[in-house]
């Protein structure tokens, strides 16, 4: 039963990536909802779930929070690393690298993978738990694929390659979902990955996604872009109960 759930993953995942390429002409709107989406997902989805799984308190500050932190801090340096770089071979601060955008990307498919094996562990439990997971996770691939094709094309790759990432994207939570016929993911641990990698999400879309759909169209329907990508996020959540 998770692995036909998780094949509806599989094409709502391409139905996001879909629509982001073929809104191409109205870039910035795509980056404002891509953004939106990024940090629904973090703010309401990623970490409460991370907070939930790995409870643990590390001096007096939830394990997951301090992951969550650790998690941005290593994007920022990811990127700061990278500028240094890009101006020691004379590059422009501002150019983009297509590796950024893969390891980006990569991510993304990490989590995917990550949300087939919650799929499956949630049916182990039991039905009423696996519907309720799979709601969740059905609606936000949309979110996931959309996210995928967008990063990976804002960072200068080739149309092949942002294909090539989404299709990965959308078929890692059918392989998450039959490798838990296999093992059981430890739910401290799932806890841990959520908040580092919900952290290293929440930077993409603060300093590098909102402001680049702000650059050029500072405009109001951007904005209304970010803020309904948040309310779609918040509309999953809440109808997964």
């Amino acid at each position: 039963m998770a692995v036909l759930v998780a094949l509806g993953a599989f094409l709502m995942t391409l139905f996001g990536g879909w629509t982001a390429q073929r809104v191409t002409d109205r870039r910035h709107l795509v980056l404002g909802l891509a953004g939106g989406l990024m940090l629904g997902v973090v703010g309401l989805d990623l970490l409460p779930e991370a907070l939930h799984a790995a409870g643990r308190e590390v001096f007096g500050v939830p394990e997951a929070l301090l992951l969550f932190v650790g998690g941005f801090l290593f994007a920022h340096l990811v990127e700061r690393v990278l500028a240094v770089r890009r101006a020691a071979h004379g590059l422009e601060a501002d150019e983009r690298v297509p590796q950024v955008g893969l390891t980006a990307a990569a991510a993304m498919v990490v989590h995917s993978l990550m949300d087939g094996i919650a799929l499956g562990a949630a049916f182990q439990v039991g039905g009423g738990m696996g519907l309720a997971v799979a709601l969740a996770v059905v609606s936000h691939d949309f979110a996931d694929g959309f996210n995928t094709y967008t990063i990976t094309s804002l960072y200068g790759n080739a149309r092949r390659r942002a294909v090539a990432m989404l299709v990965a994207d959308a078929v890692a939570p059918v392989i998450g979902a039959a490798s838990t016929l296999l093992f059981t993911l430890p739910e401290e641990l799932l806890g841990g990955y959520l908040g580092f990698f919900g952290g290293a999400l929440l930077y993409l879309a603060a300093a590098e996604i909102l402001p680049e759909a702000h650059h050029e169209h500072p405009a109001l329907s951007t904005l209304l872009c970010t803020v309904a990508g948040v309310g779609f996020i918040w509309l999953v959540v809440g109808l997964a109960g």
